[in-house]
């Protein structure tokens, strides 16, 4: 069975699936996912918009390129301009969460003229400087578990890390979904990203200069149980002047399937508030 796939610049296959139509939303994945973690924005946005969600390079069914060289924060921004060419797709929302918010951010800040509007979900792990060797250290940690260990042990391990567990409290049939999905990662896909994307990229406060400047409608959304995504959070709201900031009660990481009916309702208010122009329009302007 062919599976619907297009090629990145340097050739990399990128599965991805489709729903709906109307105003392009490109969704980008978190670490722990694959393009099914959006099941419940595909399903729910789909009926308004039309929805596209793609499994990164290192995450099967795409391809999984074997160097270090093929990662990275600046090739994973070149992805998702490539899946909106390959797609014909001039503007799109873009929406991230995790490591796939920080593309969105560097698509948003990079490509402005390709995005209606960002959405950064979970943003924020590895960022404080305060935390920033200790989270590096971190990522080789894991890198070394998926590589050495069985994936289904990988999995359980890193499906339970803190900020994710509301979710299996609230909802451990989703949890267990979740984790299914963690089970089917390639090991070295896996280490791969960690170290060559997640330890190595920018953080937001590297990035604070560049956020000053950015124009977009953002809305930063984060769960309130997500402890080492809150700083990174409130910090985009303080940089970023278009930046609306959501914090969900009680939730942790893995917000888009542990809360979806509420991260739909605001990916839903930022898309018809980019669609019309009123983002903005609950500031007075400063000469009133």
């Amino acid at each position: 069975m062919n599976l619907p796939s297009l090629a990145s610049t340097d050739g990399t296959s990128l599965y991805y699936e489709e729903s709906g139509t109307g105003t392009p939303v490109l969704f980008v994945h978190e670490f722990a996912g694959n393009h099914r973690t959006w099941a419940a924005q595909m399903a729910a946005l789909g009926k308004t918009h039309r929805c596209i969600a793609y499994s990164a390079r290192g995450y099967p069914p795409s391809d999984v390129p074997d160097s270090d060289d093929a990662y990275g924060q600046d090739i994973a921004v070149s992805d998702a301009i490539a899946v909106l060419d390959a797609l014909d797709i001039e503007r799109a929302h873009i929406v991230g969460h995790s490591m796939g918010a920080y593309t969105a951010l560097h698509v948003g800040l990079n490509h402005p003229d390709r995005c209606i509007s960002v959405a950064a979900l979970g943003c924020g792990w590895g960022s404080h400087p305060d935390e920033r060797e200790k989270a590096r250290g971190l990522c080789e940690d894991i890198a070394v578990m998926f590589r050495e260990k069985p994936i289904a042990e990988s999995a359980a391990a890193y499906a339970r890390f803190p900020m994710r567990h509301t979710f299996e409290a609230k909802d451990p049939a989703g949890f267990a979904a979740f984790e299914e999905i963690l089970g089917g990662l390639s090991p070295e896909g896996a280490a791969l990203t960690m170290l060559n994307l997640q330890r190595d990229r920018p953080t937001l406060w590297d990035m604070e200069q560049n956020l000053k400047n950015f124009t977009l409608p953002l809305l930063v959304l984060v769960g309130d149980e997500d402890h080492p995504c809150l700083d990174g959070s409130l910090f985009l709201k303080r940089t970023v002047p278009t930046a609306a900031l959501q914090i969900v009660p009680r939730a942790g990481h893995t917000i888009t399937m542990e809360e979806p009916a509420i991260v739909n309702a605001a990916l839903a208010d930022l898309f018809a508030a980019a669609s019309d122009s009123t983002w903005m329009n609950h500031r007075k302007d400063d000469n009133s």
